[in-house]
Formats: C-alpha cells, structure tokens, sequence
C-alpha cells in the first residue's frame, strides 16, 4: 500500500461508515456481559486523598462568550502554582460527576453511550497546596477519581521533570508547567457497547474533555495547550500503563497566565 492509499484509508476512520458494518447483536453488552466498571478500583490498602471544595473558593470569572471568545492556547505560564482548589475545580470541570444513580453516571462532559472511556491522570510538578486547610497536594503522579471526587497518590519518580519531558518529546512549555493533565483511554468501556464502531466516538470524548480543560482554565486565570503528539511508549510507562488495554491518548499541561 503507498502513501496515497494508506492517507485514503486513514481518512474511513473520520467516517461513520463502520456502524453499517457493525453487528451489534454481537457486542458484549447484548450478550449480557456485565458493563465494565466506570472507574479503575482502587488497589488495596490505598487511600485516596480526597480534593478539597472548590466553591466559594475559586470563582471562575468572564461571561460565557468572552471565556470562548478569548480561548486560546497558552504555552507560557507563571512561576505561581495552581493550588489544590483550582487542581480540584479543574478536574471536576472536565471529568466530574454530576450525578450518579444505579448503574448510570452523568459527568460534566458528554461520552458516546455514556461510556466514558476515559481515565485522567495528573503530573504536579510543584506542590499544589490547599487555601481551605485541606488535603495538599505533593509533586509526582496521581489518577483522578471521578466517583469520590478524589486523587490516588500514585508515587514520584526520580527526575519526574525528565521523566514528562520524554514522555511529552521534550516540549519546554509542558515540562516548566506545574501541572500537566494525562487522559488515558481504555477501550473496552467502549467497545463493550459498539464494538468496532467505538474508536471514532472515543478519540471525540477526548476532544470533549480538553475542550472543557481550556475553558475552565480561562475562567480562572490559567490557560492550557492540548498536545496530541507524544512518546508513546514512554507515557505509558509513566503511568505503568499496559499500552494495551490502557494507553495515553491526548494530554494538556496547565499554569497560571495572569
């Protein structure tokens, strides 16, 4: 297959024409596997740092179209930390649960079936500390929550700063940045309901989610740049991820602008 070929084919994967070729009777959720869970567990004996209330302690600001009108992508941030309400604003503005019930829960962004595919990891690079007298947030890696609104401490590696920077192919903006949001995807959620048919609709749940990530971050003072080109095999591995069922597929790091 040359070049131009390879480009026509890519191209089938913008359409929707895989739906017609998808039997759905066949998919896991119609022969009755049960629907994967929403979030990864926690493993055991790990406790979770719940993240402290944002309202009444961030206030975002602007009016809806100035906040669109003025979007934009930043790349140069302030030396001044976030702090662990605007960390904890920011992810619940982009993967927050609004309302959860018996086997449905509704998030701040939309999904393809409600699936979610979507897990969000997060590298502080700089201490995130709390203006509330809550939990504060230390350097190195965590896994976001939604459910309980909550981060899980997942260590720091030596040279966390050069570990990012291979991840992300040395990109100076996002390494000097003192937090960078990692959205990890794991298929199966996905797939568990439309099957071939998932892997368009995931890649538009992540646009979905970053879009929010720059419009909560203008609100406050911040600003973001979405980075889709990556190492992938190095992300992965930041995360001990299995490139497999779970792997990086988009990132963003953030800093205050103003």
């Amino acid at each position: 297959m040359d070049k131009q070929e390879r480009m026509k084919a890519l191209r089938g994967y913008l359409k929707d024409s895989i739906r017609g070729l998808t039997d759905f009777s066949t998919t896991d959720q119609a022969r009755g596997v049960p629907m994967p869970p929403v979030e990864k567990p926690v493993p055991e004996g790990e406790t979770p740092v719940k993240l402290p209330e944002w309202r009444g302690t961030v206030c975002p600001e602007g009016t809806l179209d100035r906040i669109i009108g003025e979007r934009k992508s930043e790349r140069k941030y302030l030396e001044t930390p976030l702090n662990a309400e605007e960390i904890s604003f920011l992810l619940w503005a982009t993967q927050g649960v609004r309302q959860a019930t018996a086997g449905r829960v509704s998030r701040t962004v939309p999904s393809a079936g409600n699936r979610h595919s979507t897990e969000t990891y997060l590298a502080l690079t700089r201490s995130a500390l709390s203006r509330t007298g809550g939990s504060d947030l230390q350097p190195g890696l965590w896994r976001y929550l939604p459910l309980e609104h909550a981060l899980l401490f997942l260590g720091c590696p030596d040279d966390l700063s050069g570990r990012i920077g291979k991840a992300v192919k040395e990109r100076a903006h996002v390494i000097q940045a003192p937090a960078v949001f990692f959205w990890a995807c794991i298929p199966y959620r996905t797939e568990w309901r439309y099957a071939e048919a998932s892997h368009k609709v995931i890649a538009l749940d992540a646009g979905h989610i970053c879009q929010n990530l720059y419009l909560a971050a203008g609100a406050i003072g911040c600003g973001t740049c979405a980075v889709a080109g990556y190492d992938q095999a190095a992300a992965d591995a930041l995360f001990h991820l299995d490139g497999e069922e779970e792997f990086i597929i988009y990132l963003a790091p953030v800093g205050k602008t103003r």
